[in-house]
């Protein structure tokens, strides 16, 4: 968990002391249902707050942790961090679902171009999974907006900046798995370790 008061994006702020509660919770249970999940593999956003659950998942997991540009947020580029207040004086109304598919956050991405770039990483880590570690699994940590397009793609939604978001809590787990050949959704958002 974030704090609330800032713009989140390719924010580098870190994790508030309930995120750490959360993801330490998160990490404990994996640990104690490694038999059903069976994670070889962490990677996490390069984000602060992502890097900050995947440590902690890490220290349960006593698996190497790989960070990566690829499953980070959208990029909202000059705002990234500021408080809240700060972006409504400057950027009035400035919110993600407020651009146009094509238009660009001030020095950050566009709708269009987050979408894209999360529908590639995706896309590559399932080519990777199925013809090299199809027996490996890796648990990704990322953010809420990026859940949000793997939910579209899996379900075959279309999606834009201003659908309605499925739920993606702060640590909740959302389980993707290949049956016969097609990548679905197994679990979404669950969060009894919280």
């Amino acid at each position: 968990m974030d704090d609330e008061g800032y713009r989140g994006g390719w924010s580098q702020r870190g994790l508030n002391v309930e995120g750490y509660r959360q993801s330490e919770r998160l990490g404990s249970y994996l640990k104690d249902n490694q038999s059903t999940y069976q994670i070889h593999r962490i990677v996490s956003s390069d984000l602060q707050r992502a890097l900050d659950t995947a440590n902690e998942i890490e220290k349960f997991l006593n698996l190497s942790l790989e960070s990566s540009t690829k499953w980070r947020e959208a990029n909202n580029g000059i705002i990234a961090g500021m408080p809240n207040e700060i972006v409504n004086e400057r950027f009035p109304g400035l919110y993600f679902s407020s651009l146009r598919m094509e238009e660009r956050y001030p020095g950050g991405e566009s709708p269009l171009e987050f979408y894209l770039r999360i529908k590639e990483t995706f896309k590559q880590l399932c080519e990777e999974q199925s013809t090299n570690n199809h027996l490996e699994n890796v648990i990704i940590v990322t953010h809420g907006g990026v859940i949000n397009v793997v939910y579209h793609i899996l379900k075959g939604l279309e999606w834009t900046n201003k659908n309605n978001s499925f739920p993606a809590s702060n640590t909740g787990i959302h389980k993707v798995e290949n049956s016969n050949g097609q990548w679905k959704l197994t679990v979404e958002n669950f969060l009894e370790h919280i």
